[in-house]
């Protein structure tokens, strides 16, 4: 609760305006909600940016992933690699398709898929590594393809890292197949959404059956196999379409307020970064320190919202009893989520900052 005389400060606010209202409003007018232009439109500028022949844009970030997996036609007897500290859903599509997620620790400080516990974890039932570029951090991905086989999938979870770059190539470029998500903390958002890009023709048609019912368009007088409503409206192309044309804008504006982070942080608390040649997409900013709870309370009792960074999947009761994930815990433990949004002020940043700067003083 914000303190007598102080304003709350969000930890998130998507960046949207006149020109969002004006996209939706022409959607609205023309009376085509759905199945209509805005779809293609969006999915062309995705696949644009993404530097990939397809993309194919769906309800939510989660049922990109589903589909992904279903695409490959993953399924009972599979084992898939998930990363140990990651949002949920990269491990409940796997458990969803009936194939097994298989948890892999993360290296604690980058917080991405520790690369030679992946390679330990490789068994004869191993189809696909679901990898995560946490927070908009690039894994180094030819580094995960050194330390797999080649018979064994690479898929990208890049919920958050649309613009981010591993060494100049675009992330959701790298894998078999890219997942992308367009919620509100997202850079680009349509509210709820998300999108597959990929470079295969066949996996792309897949995905497209699959979100609309499983029909082979255009001609819909047979289905050849069951499929899902998980189509994304014009209406949320529109807005989506709109802020991807502001991507490098929406962008620049993150990397100034990660810079004024760090300026305002470094040496008292961990701040994020990338590797050297990397672009970080900036989903989010997340430190870590010691006491994180303790942390989180007193910056959300000075009136800031923050959040934990994300969850130690192992510590859910859907997946416990997998073993010992020390880099897990460590990020779950240390890692605290800061307001991060385009609204935050010269002054906003120096009140985050003098909030955890006071914390981390009395703590030592």
């Amino acid at each position: 609760m914000a303190q007598a005389g102080t304003d709350l400060i969000r930890l998130a606010w998507p960046d949207v305006g006149p020109a969002e209202v004006a996209a939706a409003a022409e959607v609205l007018e023309s009376g085509q909600l759905t199945m209509g232009p805005k779809v293609e439109q969006f999915e062309a500028g995705l696949a644009s940016a993404c530097e990939v022949e397809h993309a194919v844009v769906v309800s939510s970030g989660t049922a990109a992933l589903h589909l992904a997996l279903l695409a490959l036609e993953l399924g009972r007897g599979d084992e898939v690699l998930v990363p140990a500290y990651t949002f949920p859903a990269t491990a409940n599509v796997v458990a969803l398709v009936g194939a097994r997620p298989v948890l892999v620790d993360v290296d604690s400080e980058t917080m991405n898929l520790d690369l030679e516990r992946a390679s330990a974890a490789v068994t004869p039932r191993t189809r696909a590594v679901l990898a995560v570029h946490l927070f908009g951090r690039p894994l180094a991905w030819d580094g995960l393809e050194a330390a797999l086989p080649e018979d064994v999938v690479l898929l990208e979870d890049a919920a958050g890292a649309l613009g981010g770059r591993r060494q100049g190539r675009p992330c959701g470029s790298l894998g078999r197949l890219g997942c992308l998500s367009f919620h509100p903390r997202k850079v680009v958002t349509t509210g709820e959404g998300g999108a597959v890009v990929t470079g295969n023709d066949g996996l792309a048609d897949a995905i497209r059956r699959l979100r609309h019912h499983g029909w082979r368009p255009p001609d819909n007088r047979d289905l050849p196999a069951a499929g899902f409503n998980y189509r994304l409206s014009d209406l949320q192309c529109a807005i989506g379409l709109t802020q991807l044309e502001r991507l490098d804008e929406l962008l620049a504006r993150r990397r100034e307020l990660a810079a004024a982070y760090e300026e305002r942080l470094h040496g008292a608390v961990a701040t994020p970064s990338a590797e050297p040649g990397d672009e970080h997409g900036w989903q989010a900013y997340v430190v870590q320190l010691d006491r994180r709870d303790e942390a989180l309370a007193a910056l959300r009792e000075a009136g800031i919202e923050a959040q934990i960074g994300t969850y130690g999947v192992h510590r859910l009761a859907a997946y416990r009893d997998q073993g010992s994930f020390p880099g897990a815990d460590a990020c779950f433990e240390r890692a605290l989520a800061l307001p991060f949004h385009s609204r935050l002020s010269e002054d906003d940043l120096d009140r985050v900052a003098q909030t955890l700067l006071s914390f981390v003083g009395q703590t030592r």
